[in-house]
């Protein structure tokens, strides 16, 4: 991009948890938008300012820790800076952490762009007892240097003015500007330098990057670059034989990569930076981060603290939490009578498409709703977790797992986001994939994401839990929530070990932020804002598969015969009651339709009483109703024989009516299009203990996981017109049928296993560009998910176990079963280089 008048263009660039985003919001403020980089799925946030020079466009790039080829944050920063050509770099880099900050600052520097540093957080640096003297450290760069703290917008104006200053002063074919610093790479230089000649007779090759830069990148082993010297040099094929020739010298001669001797390099001339810019004003001081490490990091309690996390989550958010919905669901109830009201009064025995298709979506919707409470407590702990930068060490924890089953450490961030905990989704979690520098690890990743607990299955979790495991509630959702990555872990290695055996590794770099004491304000703002998102699926999504859910439910209807054995059943339940009222004062009002409204009114009134929190509302009721039924609400409320007699028979052809009418549903989900396909399911999955409405809620759920509840609330009709929660349908339907919390497990087993939502097959297909892959995450989830948990089902009934005893042993299994695989050898074992876990400021 180059300037136009005085307009110009500014990369943002730096490492992750500098700043970037602050120092990007402090330049910009409210004038940003997000966008992707063109053919990725990367988020580019693009902002601007204008000052008396004319109007300054701000890129913020992906934060990444170097400029190589591995990540595809790492390629899009290059790409876009060798590409788009920005008139300046704001280098932003974190005052307490300079010395690792520095390491990516050589490499922007070797680019040859102009650079400004963005020395932020220097009130953090000073909390800890450094000091950074940021004149010595420009003129040791030979850059700009301005001190920062863009949380507190402080240095906004100066980093500005340092920007226009710098803008378009390109620096020299070196990669360093004259007078400038550049890092001594020692014995190797020598290759750098021919290299470097070879490199500068390509005219279009300098114009992209300096020729020394490319030299480097070609000893580094990176691919990327040599893609870039074959296709641009028409001398490249020997080119890059001189480098593999320099490269083997080089390794034969000094037992080291010419890529760890790079790195190193750059290591120590950070360091000697860090040592002449920084002063310790407090020697021997230890931070309270570390201080705090020692304990929630220590090898033998770490694993302690993070189960008990995972612990006082649910236990707050789901057994304390669903305490709640006792508040939410009489005001969903109320919508629900309200609803109805507005609609188009009931039939006898069938209602108006209008009105049944409206009712059925207000119970999708009100079922998920319900567990809003659930969510909000649930977001608030999570934030308080991601705040606080326990979080990071969540993943520094779970990393030393990952490792012993052939995933790489960036696939900790991915199952955070897919739901370690809990309220995550797993379209995110596979996109972040997209950071993991190996294919065989991300593929894994990509492929066990969906096994965690996303917020969408959280419904029915709270729901089983709720109807089959009420004494150990604790206990099972801390089943739920760590099994999902027990299986994940079997699973990926299985999967490492056999079809992505052989596939390239990387490195794995991560950091750990300080901690920090969050702000109750934050906190609330994300929880409502995730919470309001999941009302907004509700709304939306869910409403959409509810209404195609409703087509399938309804259609192709009964066959004509059985709707005429309903409707004879029903004339003969009116004669009934006209014959048991004949001799009462009230047989001439109750003819023809009065009959079906006093049917609808007392059914109104009976859900209005039921509503009504106290005396006050109660009496408000009667005294609504007589108003606007005065002939018919001494029925209602009988105070004579007559009325006492008529008021029987009412609630007898009511319950008729009721029972009919449940019937009816019944049979025609039966012969639905869903219900053939969950009735045809059944010879395979009663194994597992699903019937067919189990298997079309599962099958509902594969448009949206919220769906399973959503459907389940209008499959288990009976007691819907009384207004009680499905957790009571259900379970009174299921003591009937002989369903039992080792049904309930099964049932969760499978979820924890079950293929990812159709939103998550076809990220996967974008992650991985296969369509191969997005079928095998939907084939093999299924047949696997199915078999384990058909498996504890049959074994369970076998020896006679209760939900939770086998819950107990399947646990057990699972475990050894994890442990067992953590130790057989991965073939495909190539890492190129040790972890690396960098504490921030270390």
């Amino acid at each position: 991009m180059k300037s136009s008048g005085q307009n110009v263009t500014v990369g943002l660039a730096g490492q992750q948890n500098a700043g970037k985003s602050t120092v990007f919001n402090m330049l910009t403020g409210a004038n940003q938008h997000i966008a992707n980089y063109p053919g990725v799925t990367i988020d580019k946030k693009v902002g601007s300012y204008r000052n008396r020079q004319g109007r300054v466009a701000v890129v913020d790039l992906p934060g990444t820790y170097s400029l190589t080829s591995y990540s595809l944050e790492e390629r899009v920063a290059r790409d876009f800076l060798l590409r788009e050509k920005p008139d300046a770099i704001v280098n932003v880099i974190d005052a307490s952490s300079l010395r690792r900050g520095l390491y990516f600052t050589f490499q922007v520097l070797e680019m040859g762009f102009p650079v400004v540093m963005a020395l932020n957080m220097v009130d953090v640096a000073e909390a800890r007892g450094r000091a950074v003297d940021a004149a010595q450290l420009g003129r040791l760069l030979g850059v700009a240097v301005v001190p920062t703290v863009a949380r507190k917008k402080r240095g906004k104006a100066e980093l500005r003015q340092a920007i226009r200053q710098i803008a378009g002063v390109r620096q020299g074919l070196s990669g360093a500007a004259e007078g400038g610093f550049r890092v001594d790479y020692d014995v190797l230089e020598p290759a750098i330098a021919t290299l470097s000649d070879r490199l500068a007779t390509s005219k279009t090759l300098v114009a992209m990057a300096p020729a020394r830069w490319l030299a480097i990148k070609l000893l580094e082993g990176d691919v990327g670059t040599r893609t870039l010297v074959r296709t641009h040099h028409v001398a490249a094929e020997a080119v890059l034989a001189e480098t593999d020739v320099a490269t083997e010298a080089f390794e034969a001669a000094h037992a080291i990569s010419t890529g760890d001797h790079i790195v190193s390099c750059r290591d120590r001339a950070a360091a000697d930076l860090a040592d002449r810019c920084q002063q310790a004003t407090l020697p021997g001081a230890v931070h309270l981060s570390e201080k705090i490490d020692r304990v929630l990091l220590h090898r033998a309690l770490a694993p302690l603290f993070l189960v008990a996390t995972v612990y006082l989550i649910y236990e707050l958010s789901i057994v304390q939490g669903y305490k709640l919905t006792t508040l939410t669901w009489p005001a969903l109830a109320w919508l629900r009578a309200t609803v109805a009201g507005l609609l188009p009064d009931p039939g006898l025995l069938h209602d108006t498409l209008i009105r049944s298709l409206a009712l059925w979506m207000v119970d999708s919707v009100n079922t998920l709703l319900n567990y809003v409470p659930v969510f909000l407590i649930l977001f608030v702990l999570i934030a308080i977790l991601e705040d606080s930068g326990y979080m990071a060490r969540i993943a520094f924890i779970l990393d030393r797992v990952f490792q012993s089953f052939g995933l790489h450490g960036q696939s900790t961030l991915p199952f955070i986001l897919g739901g370690v905990f809990t309220g995550g989704c797993a379209v995110p979690g596979i996109m972040a994939t997209k950071g993991i520098p190996d294919e065989r690890s991300r593929l894994a990743t990509i492929l066990t994401v969906p096994y965690m607990n996303c917020l969408a299955k959280i419904p029915l979790y709270t729901l089983l839990v709720s109807i089959y495991f009420t004494a150990h509630k604790s206990y099972v959702m801390l089943f739920i929530s760590t099994i999902t990555i027990i299986m994940a872990m079997i699973v990926a290695k299985l999967l490492t070990i056999t079809i992505l055996a052989g596939r390239e590794t990387a490195p794995f770099v991560m950091e750990m932020p300080n901690y920090h004491l969050p702000t109750p304000v934050g906190v609330l703002r994300r929880a409502l804002d995730r919470t309001w998102s999941y009302i907004k699926k509700v709304g939306t999504i869910v409403v959409a598969v509810a209404v195609c859910v409703y087509v399938l439910l309804q259609y192709p209807g009964l066959p004509q015969e059985r709707l005429d054995h309903f409707d004879a059943a029903m004339q003969r339940a009116v004669s009934n009651f006209q014959e048991g009222i004949q001799d009462t004062a009230y047989a001439d009002l109750l003819q023809g339709p009065r009959i079906l409204e006093l049917l609808n009114v007392a059914s109104a009134y009976r859900e209005a009483k039921l509503a009504a929190t106290n005396q006050a509302a109660s009496a408000a009721v009667d005294a609504r109703f007589e108003a606007r039924h005065a002939d018919l609400y001494p029925l209602l409320r009988p105070r004579d024989a007559e009325a006492r007699s008529v008021n029987r028979a009412l609630r007898t052809l009511a319950g008729e009516r009721s029972t009919l009418r449940t019937r009816i549903r019944e049979e025609t989900i039966v012969h639905s299009y869903f219900g053939t396909i969950g009735r045809s399911l059944e010879p395979v999955t009663r194994f597992a203990g699903f019937d067919w409405k189990i298997n079309v809620a599962l099958i509902s759920s594969f448009a949206a996981r919220e769906s399973s509840v959503a459907t389940l609330g209008v499959l288990f009709q009976e007691g819907v017109d009384e207004n009680i929660t499905l957790e009571e349908r259900m379970g009174r339907e299921g003591a009937a049928d002989g369903r039992t919390s080792l049904h309930a497990l099964a049932l969760i087993i499978f979820f924890v296993l079950y293929p990812p939502c159709l939103a998550t097959t076809i990220t996967v297909k974008v992650q991985t560009g296969s369509y191969k892959w997005m079928l095998f995450s939907i084939v093999f989830p299924t047949i696997f998910g199915l078999a384990v948990a058909g498996g504890v089902f049959t074994v369970g009934r076998l020896l006679d176990l209760s939900g939770i005893q086998a819950m107990a042993a399947f646990y057990l299994l699972a475990l050894l079963t994890a442990v067992g695989l953590a130790f057989v050898r991965d073939p495909a074992w190539a890492r190129q280089g040790a972890a690396i876990i960098e504490k921030k400021g270390a």
